[in-house]
């Protein structure tokens, strides 16, 4: 059986076309299993997997969560908030002591940059990083190829904008490499303000229009504002930020062709994007969820299967 080339899931800049390739082809399967009547399988039955969020998320981690017992596995779910962190322990004290109750997965969420490559070089677990502060959010974006994928018959040569707050997005990040592994074209489109200033070295272009971005793409990938990043203001008003890049059905159907919505959640309706836009034929945000669980499914399979035994 293939096998990926990483020991860990910490970021798509890591892995190959091969890897991602693989993955999908995993997820493919998975995702037939979780349309069945019974949805599990005993894959994981003898793998144990801890969930260390130390930053608040009810999406990602009920799509891990799910994935995880979906393939049988032992299921750990620890929350930050409520636990020694508050009293001054450290990442490394923390994980030990959940590894000395013999987890062989940890999927971590932490604010700070590079917290699953320091854990990966100081425990003896597979880490999958569920999100590194602003920095990488790789099975996000690997549920978002997947899903462009599906939709679309291929991800190369097709045409992704990825519009909002780019600045504060782990999300962003982990879609252009993937993207571009894959062979698709990547625009950005947002305030100058919110654009980070290394973007243009990743060979992405910026547009700062965002009906002219939207006359380009084939798929646009709208973000979250994320005010809980901002330590200062980017533009002057939420109303000014919507009139100028909130996508709404009239500016759809305004365009000379049909184009694909996606949205990582969750949704500021009214601010990015408009309701009718969401729920509309043209939205495929919730096949995203749903393709979540199997790409996750995936990438923890297949992580499982490299656990010396």
């Amino acid at each position: 059986m293939s096998k990926l080339s990483v020991e860990h899931l910490l970021g798509i800049k890591y892995l190959k076309e091969t890897d991602i390739d693989l993955i999908f082809k995993t997820a493919d399967h998975f995702k037939e299993v979780i349309n069945r009547p019974i949805k599990k399988v005993p894959s994981l039955r003898d793998i144990t997997i801890a969930n260390l969020f130390f930053e608040n998320s009810t999406r990602t981690k009920l799509s891990f969560e799910l994935a995880e017992k979906r393939l049988s596995a032992d299921v750990i779910n620890f929350s930050a908030g409520q636990s020694s962190v508050k009293k001054g322990e450290t990442l490394i004290d923390t994980v030990n002591n959940i590894l000395a109750m013999k987890v062989d997965i940890v999927v971590m969420r932490h604010a700070s940059v590079g917290a699953g490559v320091f854990l990966s070089k100081h425990v003896d677990a597979k880490i999958i990083n569920a999100g590194d502060g602003t920095h990488e959010h790789p099975t996000q974006a690997l549920l978002d190829s997947y899903s462009i994928r599906e939709k679309l018959g291929s991800v190369k040569g097709k045409k992704i904008v990825i519009v909002g707050d780019v600045l504060h997005s782990r999300v962003a990040l982990s879609n252009i490499f993937a993207l571009q592994l894959q062979g698709a074209k990547v625009k950005v489109c947002g305030p100058t303000t919110l654009i980070p200033k290394y973007i243009s070295s990743l060979g992405v272009e910026v547009e700062t229009n965002l009906k002219k971005a939207l006359e380009w793409c084939d798929v646009a990938n709208v973000l979250r504002v994320q005010h809980e990043r901002m330590d200062i203001k980017y533009f002057p008003s939420t109303r000014e930020y919507t009139q100028l890049f909130g996508i709404n059905q009239e500016i759809l159907d305004n365009l000379d062709k049909k184009i694909v919505i996606m949205h990582p959640g969750p949704i500021n309706r009214g601010v990015e994007i408009t309701s009718d836009v969401a729920d509309s034929d043209q939205s495929i945000i919730l096949n995203q969820v749903e393709n979540g669980v199997a790409v996750r499914m995936a990438a923890i399979y297949l992580l499982a299967q490299q656990i010396k035994r």
